[in-house]
């Protein structure tokens, strides 16, 4: 078919942007779902009275940049590592309501709420050392 019979559009080319528009919300929402729930860990923190940065650093057991980019839910794309959660739930003083929305995470992300392959999530639970939160 002459490709200026349909007035220099291509067939087909609306179906490949329509299904790549698709995939860029799906994957822009999975992040946002995932910033959410990182939002609601840092908010749990502060709820359990640990205010200060080097509270905050402290309590989950994790380097004060770390808890910076909890505390500000702009964690990079990938979310929190499997190593950073190990940290986390090691901590003698976690809270237990922070214990349970990084559990809720975990939960979350192994499951594909957030994105990533099925290798991508077997391997980030394989990396979590109590077998008993998946």
């Amino acid at each position: 078919m002459d490709p200026n019979a349909l007035g220099g559009v291509r067939p087909h080319s609306g179906h490949a942007q329509v299904y790549s528009e698709r995939a860029h919300s799906l994957n822009a929402d999975m992040k946002a779902r995932q910033s959410s729930k990182i939002r609601e860990l840092a908010e749990a923190v502060e709820a359990a009275g640990f205010v200060t940065l080097d509270e905050q650093a402290k309590v989950l057991g994790v380097a004060r940049s770390t808890a910076w980019t909890i505390r500000r839910a702009s964690h990079k794309a990938s979310g929190l590592s499997a190593s950073i959660i190990n940290r986390m739930l090691a901590a003698p003083e976690l809270p237990l309501l922070v214990r349970a929305k990084i559990l809720e995470y975990v939960g979350e992300k192994a499951a594909g709420l957030y994105g990533g392959s099925q290798n991508q999530r077997r391997r980030f639970t394989a990396r979590l050392s109590n077998r008993e939160i998946v």
